[in-house]
Formats: structure tokens, sequence, C-alpha cells
């Protein structure tokens, strides 16, 4: 299975693709959509979605896996990630892949085995189940591939029973 591992942002947006299968993943790629700072809200929008559109035809997932948003108290900033955020479902959407979405302490109980793991846990774990010599940069392309590395863990769990009623509506109903 190829799982794109989404970490959104507005700046930086975080991906990378990894495949599973039989308990076992390995990293295709990572990297980071970047926009510049002193273009437009509606620019910087556009360039997400054209190059997410891009990863998802290049790539072909059959899943994509993001980050769930997580406000801090820069209630401004945390606006322009979930309108980049909406950017990013849509795009997956529109190339009908799945989605599916997890909370930070989803992707770190998956990935560490803790829910509130330390962020360089995370990585260094990442890093270790990918088999990489380093862990990847920038810090969005590891989180991304952590993100990964949860649906693919999630997917082989007894959550693989169930099925996405909508894709991307966090909604579902049980495989008959």
């Amino acid at each position: 299975m190829i799982i794109l591992g989404i970490d959104p942002g507005f700046a930086t947006v975080g991906f990378g693709v990894v495949e599973a299968a039989g308990g076992r993943a390995r990293m295709v790629t990572c990297g980071a959509i970047t926009t510049p700072a002193g273009d437009p809200l509606p620019a910087r929008l556009l360039q997400i979605d054209t190059d997410m559109t891009q990863l998802l035809e290049t790539f072909r997932p059959q899943a994509m896996a993001v980050e769930e948003l997580f406000f801090n108290n820069n209630i401004t900033t945390g606006i322009s990630v979930a309108q980049a955020r909406g950017v990013i479902l849509t795009a997956a959407q529109r190339q009908t892949v799945p989605i599916f979405e997890y909370s930070p302490s989803q992707v770190k109980q998956a990935v560490v085995g803790y829910g509130k793991a330390e962020k360089r846990q995370v990585m260094e774990m990442t890093r270790r189940l990918l088999n990489l010599k380093a862990v990847p940069r920038p810090d969005d392309a590891a989180d991304a591939l952590a993100i990964a590395l949860c649906h693919a863990r999630s997917s082989t769990s007894r959550l693989s029973a169930l099925d996405p009623a909508t894709p991307g509506t966090g909604r579902y109903a049980v495989r008959r």
C-alpha cells in the first residue's frame, strides 16, 4: 500500500510517501511544499493545491494520512493552516484518494508506543522504523513520514475491518 502522509501547514506542508506491506514500511520519498511569505493568501493556497495535485498524480497513493489540526495560542496562524488543510483535503478528494485523519497523540502512540512522546523520540523512531541513516529534513517531512507510518500501523490493526463510509468524513461503516 502506498500511503501519502501530510503534515499540514501554510508556509510549509510536509509530505512523506511510504510503501507498507507485510508489517514493514519503506520510505519512497519525502519533502515539503513551501509557499513564499510575501505572496497573498489565494496565491499560496493555489500553490499548495497545484503541488498536492502533482504529488497525488505522481505517486497514486491508496491512502492519504493527515494530521488533525492542532491550535496553539496563535489563532491567526491556525486559521491560515486550516485553510491550507482544506485545500489539501480537497485535492485528495478530487483524486478520490481515501483520507484518514490522526491526532498528534495517535501518531505518537503508533510510532513510539507512547501518546505523550517528545518530538525527538518520534523523529528517531521514524528513522529507525524506515531504516534511514538520518532523520529526514525538514522537520515537517519527518512529521509527515510519522503520520504515514501511523496509518500503516493502524490499517493493519482491527481498524482495517472498517471502511470509510464517505472518504474524508471521518464516518465509518463496518465492512460486510
